[in-house]
């Protein structure tokens, strides 16, 4: 695509046809072969984007010095599919140098999501010992428990930076638990980064849900239809009971905050697969314990487990279900690409705790219980009464608990808590729009023009889809422009989702990014075959294939080809290079006097206006009294 920052690319299908002669007569007919199985989209999309990778590097910022690891694929509704990747660069670590490539079921790249702003370009030795960083790195914690050992990486800063991070386990000053990322600069021994691993904020009987029908194993407060969800104390270890029935009721019974914790979480990880699309909390089908007991008016998760305490007055367990989901949400926000590490000083640590205050909005509508329970609403904290001032914050009016309404340039310098404001104020916006008619509060907007909501399951879509899509660095820049993306391609017929989106981020003071997606009612694609997957040539010789394109949705596009090799040596030309979906074009394989004997990959790319598509192309090179007839009689094809 050239319309924006995405490219595209589909993975090759690959079927030869054989002519088999009928049996003789008499003998047994032979058995029809089973149809072949269908791919998994997940592979396809990963084998696309690996050819996109290679084939394209500089979209990447990638160099020579670059390996890509791919992470993993995450699947979301529509067929959409989201390959993440991190990279080394000379074999270090790159931390900002992570990015994604989003396909459809075919594989074909609808989007990509960089986090690394230049091509990297440094020295790899570093002046400054690892000892010395760890000691730097100490320093930042109050009351230091353990130091990991000092990781050289490269943190991808302009051109990068050396640096050492270390992980620093303990207690802040107020006491609160910490697992504190450093980074030390390996040159100069200062601190350039750092961030926390604890976000903090916070027939059985439940205190906020009455009686509840509770999945649970017969003795322990595990779940057995949720992998890694339990529930128990400050020591890890679930509850244990003579059966299965769990709680008194009470605001202070720690067994009845447990079941309020893993009725919230069982709920959330529903809404998350029935509204969303994800799998489980981490998005591969599992979940993480939940602690109770937390001798602290707060909550928090720390990377590995969800912990909750009680409300200042003491009488309340902090585990209402907008709070467990809350936490949760930070667990989702952590598994999803790009993690929870880096970014633009509080700005992702803000987007962070949005996501926690989203999480827990449509959890609370997906449960929709009645007012005399925790019905759904957009505050946040209102039923623990935390701090005894009732909500600790407001999606639809931010500024009412003051926090920020809009964007601004102080958002990286703002308390993370507060400054989940703006992206509340923009998911309120989008769920239920500034003047809804369903009973839910009005919303000022911060450019005084209305917007149109989409409903809060849709929304959820949105932003879902948005940090599939998350990289390093986010920021409500690149959190505008990927949940347009997302919108786009989720409801690939509606214009009516992508304008919400924009009129929403418009709303908060999110303006309009260079090269971001239009709205539109209709998804144009094509298909790419090649008359030959394969062909042999000898060193100053040539091979040719046909390259043919397919309209398969919409209009006609034009559609660029080029073509890289792996290793490099052959080139390849075509004959149109510009072609309309719908009309073929000739590939010649060029190579070299002096290319040495070999099997050469080369990755056909077609650039089409609203998407890409890949196929391979494999020369075999030999001295020329080895060369045997062509297969030009083999059809290959690409979805």
């Amino acid at each position: 695509m050239r319309h924006q920052t995405a490219i595209g690319a589909a993975a090759m299908s690959v079927g030869l046809a054989v002519a088999m002669s009928a049996p003789a007569s008499g003998a047994s007919p032979r058995t029809a072969p089973a149809s072949p199985a269908k791919p998994d989209p997940r592979a396809v999309a990963a084998a696309a984007a690996d050819r996109l990778v290679a084939a394209r590097p500089a979209v990447f910022k990638k160099t020579a010095r670059e390996q890509a690891v791919r992470l993993g694929v995450t699947s979301e509704r529509q067929g959409l599919q989201h390959v993440a990747y991190t990279r080394t660069y000379s074999g270090l670590p790159v931390i900002g140098g992570d990015f994604v490539v989003t396909t459809d079921a075919s594989g074909g790249v609808l989007s990509t999501s960089v986090a690394q702003p230049a091509k990297l370009n440094l020295g790899t030795k570093a002046t400054v010992s690892a000892a010395t960083a760890a000691k730097t790195s100490k320093a930042e914690v109050a009351k230091v428990e353990s130091t990991g050992a000092p990781q050289l990486s490269v943190l991808a800063d302009g051109n990068g930076r050396l640096v050492y991070e270390t992980v620093v386990t303990g207690a802040r000053k107020n006491g609160a638990p910490t697992k504190l990322h450093v980074l030390v600069d390996a040159k100069s021994g200062k601190v350039v980064q750092k961030w926390d691993d604890v976000k903090d904020v916070a027939d059985d009987r439940s205190f906020y849900h009455a009686t509840v029908d509770l999945s649970t194993a017969p003795t322990t407060m595990t779940d057995p239809l949720r992998p890694g969800v339990q529930c128990g104390g400050q020591d890890g270890a679930p509850f244990t009971g003579p059966d299965s029935a769990w709680g008194n009721g009470s605001g202070t019974d720690l067994e009845t905050a447990c079941v309020d914790s893993m009725y919230a979480v069982q709920n959330e990880w529903d809404m998350l697969g029935q509204w969303l699309g994800r799998r489980g909390i981490d998005g591969g089908g599992r979940g993480f314990p939940l602690r109770v007991g937390l001798n602290d008016a707060n909550a928090f998760w720390n990377g590995r487990y969800t912990s909750f305490g009680h409300n200042s007055a003491g009488n309340r367990q902090a585990t209402s279900t907008d709070i467990v989901a809350h936490e949760n949400g930070h667990a989702v926000f952590t598994t999803t690409p790009g993690g929870d590490s880096g970014g633009n000083g509080n700005e992702k640590g803000g987007l962070n705790e949005s996501a926690g205050d989203i999480f827990g909005a449509l959890t609370e509508h997906y449960m929709n219980e009645p007012a005399n329970l925790d019905p759904p609403d957009y505050l946040v904290g209102e039923e623990v009464d935390l701090v005894g001032q009732g909500p600790i914050r407001n999606m639809y009016h931010p500024g009412a608990l003051n926090d920020p309404n809009c964007y601004s340039t102080q958002i990286p310098r703002t308390e993370v808590h507060s400054a989940a404001g703006p992206q509340n104020h923009w998911f309120y916006l989008l769920a239920e729009g500034s003047n809804p008619t369903n009973g839910n509060p009005k919303s000022p907007t911060c450019n005084g023009k209305a917007v149109t909501g989409i409903g809060i399951q849709k929304a959820g879509q949105v932003f879902m889809g948005g940090l599939n899509r998350k990289v390093t660095n986010w920021s409500h820049a690149t959190a505008r422009v990927q949940t347009i993306n997302a919108a786009v391609q989720a409801f690939p017929g509606s214009a009516t989702e992508c304008n919400a989106v924009k009129a929403a981020w418009d709303a908060v003071s999110v303006p309009a990014q260079t090269g971001e997606a239009s709205c539109g009612t209709q998804q144009n694609d094509f298909s790419l075959a090649l008359s030959a997957g394969s062909g042999r040539a000898t060193a100053g010789g040539t091979a040719t294939a046909t390259v043919a394109t397919q309209v398969t949705g919409g209009s006609a596009q034009q559609v660029a080809l080029s073509a890289t090799s792996s290793p490099a040596g052959p080139t390849a030309t075509f004959a149109p290079s510009t072609v309309t979906a719908g009309q073929s074009s000739t590939m010649t394989v060029n190579v070299p006097a002096g290319t040495a004997d070999g099997t050469y990959t080369l990755t056909v790319l077609a650039d089409g206006a609203s998407v890409d598509r890949t196929a391979t192309y494999t020369l075999t090179v030999r001295a020329a009294r080895l060369v045997e007839a062509g297969l030009d009689d083999i059809t290959v094809t690409s979805s």
